[in-house]
């Protein structure tokens, strides 16, 4: 996927698969109507672009000392103020953030390794004849 454009739309995509099926799983977090899902992934990608780089340099000493796990509470924290900032969108507490958090995070590793495009063919060796390349006398 090359177009910038197509990638933040299958980007978005898989931010509101992750959202809706979050909704379902989780029984704290409800949407009312798919416009409102629709500002609730604007928001989600919002404070993904702006203030997850922020919040992790301010708390890698606590990401390294939990091994990673800390990242998991940012984004559980990035939901919950979504829920409380989106009219419309519903998280009953900040555990039903963490678990819906862990559901999109999850929705978006597994659709990333989907639609990841297939690695290209290596190139053969530069400088090296290739096995075919036999001058019969």
């Amino acid at each position: 996927m090359n177009n910038a454009f197509v990638n933040l739309l299958v980007r978005c995509t898989i931010l509101a698969l992750g959202v809706a099926l979050s909704t379902v799983i989780v029984p704290g977090i409800s949407y009312d109507s798919f416009p409102t899902l629709v500002v609730v992934v604007l928001v989600l990608s919002f404070f993904n672009a702006v203030l997850k780089p922020l919040l992790l340099l301010f708390s890698l000493p606590f990401i390294i000392l939990t091994m990673g796990i800390g990242i998991w509470f940012i984004n559980a924290l990035l939901f919950y103020f979504a829920g409380r900032l989106v009219e419309g969108f519903h998280v009953a507490g900040f555990g039903s953030a963490l678990w819906g958090a862990l559901i999109v995070s999850l929705t978006n590793m597994f659709m990333s390794q989907f639609l990841k495009p297939p690695p290209k063919p290596p190139a053969p060796p530069a400088g090296r004849p290739k096995a075919d390349d036999v001058i019969d006398i």
